[in-house]
């Protein structure tokens, strides 16, 4: 099976390796108590192991060099060391009981792992806990409310990250480190993840990292799968979750083994919900979504490194709400009545039950990828190769349920190729290549945006020193874009053409785009509780082809877009500034950030000759809106305040504010056009804790927790010709409860219950990023538009599932 493993990544031999491993026992450094199941990972390894019932762990057959060595358990505060391992190493720990976490290693967008805390790039990182405790419809309902990161909604089923005013493609996903690339400039296109596959988020915020391309203008988001199980284990989980207003079932298996440094990870994931409900609106019609996920993955580690390759499936079916109703409030239904269409109001059973109606999408997205880390002494090549295959569906004839009115197939191969040189002393550098060839094909009765073919292309370079308190960070790339899109003509009945004197749906062109990125950031440790950085960077991002010639409206978008194959590329200069002081009684991160993008490219409204909505289709009649662009600034700040007064360190009281100020400069002078459109409300979250560890012999982990949470009207809007309309303010109670028991006379869960309930008084609200809040008035009370969803309980059951691998003793 190696061989075959080796052979199929086309790998090096790996020979001429001797035997290198890292030892030792993990305690209490109160009482010297050995810590039975404390954790020790190498993160850039992708090696872990846990700790026996003396407290012993072992991480054996590694390369030698210097490593960054986690070491975690729950209720202690965690340990990053790094370790010289060189033949057999011993490496004794001893934790301390932790107040709050801050002390944790990151791993995107720098060279190597790096503790939190001294990293010179903005990071803020989503621990495996919260994940679990959080209630949502994905991942990114998961990370949202975070200091600095919102979504742009449709619905309970669609989220799109937002990172301090900026998404869609000025985000770049990734997924254990290749980009996702699934149409993510469709508003109603979410994330092709599942979310139990995530076991850990990290995020930077703006564009400070220089790996990953030319798009991230507001930051990154880097899904992290768990690591492999330890050698010799077969262990697994199922994860169980009900959620009351839409009536959501998940359920969760995933499974891992280790053997003889092969592992291997397998999951499996189904989700289907109904229609939510509001306080207002009632049961929101045809806004229900089913969900099918796989994955799996096979690697193989040793003394020269790792690797591996995993698979996964990703298959979405989503309602896509219109909010059109008739004259005493209630949604309509298109329906069939032999060949017209008529429309009527929506029944209970149709408002309640988990079928999807006229108009809906599909998705479906294949990835395939492979992760390599091949060590050579001090130095390691890094090699990431990925496959991604996004095909979407949106059905919206009820005559023919299954025309295809849109059809959207990409194909997209990424790949990442890094040298990291042996450090010089305190310097560590790091050279490489990355790019990507996309193949995007329309199909169905409607066409939006042209056949297109996208070749990108950058190098860069990154290096970090680190010197006693202080750490230095920097780099500078080169990117090149060129797009390839295709002329489509359509005859009198609307079928593409050859003959250049029928219609024009789309010009297309071959424009390139090309310019560099930098950034430069330093940490400093002013004493062992204050930690000073500053960060600037320089960013660069070409328009997206919708960007450039879109024509046309999605089944479920409320508005039809105009492409302006005129654009210039984005280009941003960012400051930030962060701040991060741990005490006995509180801990607090603060951030200050401005961030100027020249050309910025945004939507806005037209209007007709007669001064009303400009309708480009009358028997669709939805706005028009067009690409255009000017000068931005968005200048912010967020603060994380937790306080947890010694010695009742199991009682926090977190608080937590962002805002962001977005002007277009370009259009200043007057107060319809000063504003850049959807940027998030100003909000603060307030959340009082209780942290009960151990509660008997069998009881531990528990928690009880209520939270507050407040948005600000959103008034700072872009008003020309109504392109955006102000946001009232909000605020809504949520409380959750989780433990964990044990098994009986053993150390390890039996199983692990979280309890939630969000919105607690049924508040009825509009976020301000919600593309619901645009559909039609309600005739009868005449509120605009649909709102998010109400009150939801939520209950979720973890089983561990876990054993040793047969013949290992």
């Amino acid at each position: 099976m190696r061989r075959i493993l080796l052979a199929t990544l086309f790998f090096i031999p790996a020979t001429g390796f001797g035997q290198h491993a890292i030892f030792g026992q993990i305690t209490d450094a109160r009482d010297g108590t050995p810590l039975i199941g404390a954790t020790a990972v190498i993160t850039d390894l992708r090696r872990g192991t846990a700790a026996d019932m003396d407290g012993m762990y072992v991480i054996d057959n590694l390369p030698s060099g210097s490593f960054l060595v986690e070491f975690k358990y729950a209720g202690y505060e965690s340990r990053v060391e790094l370790v010289r391992v060189e033949g057999r190493t011993e490496h004794n720990v001893k934790l301390t009981p932790a107040v709050t976490e801050l002390n944790e290693i990151v791993v995107t967008g720098i060279s190597h792992s790096t503790e939190l805390k001294r990293s010179p790039i903005p990071v803020t990182t989503i621990s495996p806990e919260s994940l679990l405790e959080r209630t949502g419809s994905n991942i990114v309902d998961k990370i949202a409310g975070h200091p600095g990161i919102g979504q742009i909604t449709t619905g309970a089923g669609i989220s799109k990250p937002v990172i301090r005013g900026l998404g869609f493609n000025r985000v770049i996903v990734l997924y254990d480190g290749i980009r996702q690339e699934g149409q993510q400039w469709g508003d109603e296109h979410g994330l092709e993840i599942d979310e139990f596959s995530v076991n850990r988020v990290e995020i930077i915020k703006g564009a400070g990292s220089l790996m990953y391309g030319s798009d991230g203008l507001g930051g990154i988001i880097s899904l992290l799968a768990p690591h492999p199980v330890p050698e010799g284990v077969i262990e697994g989980q199922w994860t169980s979750n009900y959620q009351s207003n839409n009536g959501l079932f998940a359920n969760s298996l995933s499974v891992g083994g280790n053997k003889n440094g092969v592992y291997w990870m397998a999951h499996a994931t189904r989700k289907d919900a109904r229609s939510y409900r509001n306080r207002y609106d009632g049961y929101v019609f045809n806004s229900g979504f089913n969900e099918l996920d796989l994955g799996a993955t096979l690697g193989m580690s040793g003394n020269w490194g790792f690797t591996q390759v995993h698979a996964t499936s990703f298959n979405q079916n989503l309602g896509l709400p219109e909010g059109e109703r008739d004259v005493e409030g209630n949604f309509l239904r298109q329906v069939a009545v032999g060949d017209q269409i008529k429309e009527r109001a929506a029944t209970h059973d149709e408002l309640r039950d988990y079928s999807l109606y006229i108009p809906n999408q599909s998705v479906r997205h294949l990835r395939i990828a492979s992760n390599t880390n091949y060590y050579r002494g001090e130095s390691r090549i890094q090699l990431d190769l990925g496959y991604q295959h996004n095909g979407r569906k949106e059905f919206g004839n009820v005559l023919d349920e299954d025309e295809e009115e849109l059809q959207f197939d990409l194909h997209t191969t990424t790949w990442n190729l890094i040298y990291h040189l042996p450090p010089v002393k305190d310097l560590r550098l790091s050279v490489g290549t990355s790019g990507a060839f996309q193949k995007n094909l329309g199909g169905g009765e409607e066409f939006l945006i042209p056949d297109h073919r996208t070749f990108d292309w950058g190098v860069f370079a990154f290096a970090k020193w680190h010197h006693k308190t202080l750490d230095v960070g920097g780099g500078l790339r080169f990117d090149r874009r060129r797009v390839n899109a295709d002329p489509l003509y359509l005859d009198g009945e609307g079928t593409p053409s050859d003959n250049p004197s029928d219609y024009q749906k789309f010009s297309g062109g071959s424009p390139a785009f090309s310019n560099y990125s930098a950034s430069l950031g330093i940490t400093e440790a002013v004493s062992s509780a204050l930690t000073l950085k500053l960060n600037v960077s320089r960013g660069f991002r070409a328009p997206s082809v919708t960007e450039l010639y879109s024509n046309g409206r999605h089944e479920g978008s409320l508005q039809y877009e105009y492409g302006n194959p005129g654009l210039d590329a984005e280009k941003s200069f960012q400051l930030d500034f962060g701040l991060n002081l741990q005490t006995d009684h509180v801990t607090v991160e603060a951030a200050l950030f401005r961030n100027l993008i020249s050309d910025y490219i945004y939507l806005r409204k037209l209007v007709g000759s007669d001064g009303r909505d400009s309708i480009p289709d009358p028997d669709e009649p939805v706005p028009a809106y067009a690409y255009t662009q000017g000068d931005a600034r968005l200048a912010g700040a967020e603060l994380t305040v937790d306080i947890h007064p010694h010695p009742f360190d199991w009682l926090h009281f977190e608080n937590t504010f962002s805002t962001v100020h977005a002007l277009n400069v370009s259009e200043r002078t007057s107060d319809s056009t000063r504003y850049l459109p959807f940027i998030p409300a100003p909000a603060y979250r307030g959340q009082l804790r209780a942290n009960l560890n151990v509660m008997g012999r069998r009881v531990f982990n528990s928690f009880v927790m209520l939270e507050f949470r407040y948005t600000w009207e959103q008034n700072r809007v872009l008003l020309e010709n109504g392109t955006e309309t102000p946001t009232p303010s909000y605020s809504i109670w949520n409380a959750a409860a989780g433990t964990s028991i044990r098994k009986r006379n053993a150390q390890d869960a039996l199983l692990s219950i979280y309890l939630s309930l969000e919105n607690i008084f049924d508040t009825a609200y509009q976020d301000h990023l919600s593309r619901l809040k645009y559909a039609p008035e309600n005739p009868v009370t005449l509120r605009r538009g649909i709102f998010n969803m109400g009150r939801n309980f939520s209950v979720k059951v973890i089983v561990p599932l876990g054993g040793r691998v047969r013949g290992d003793g």
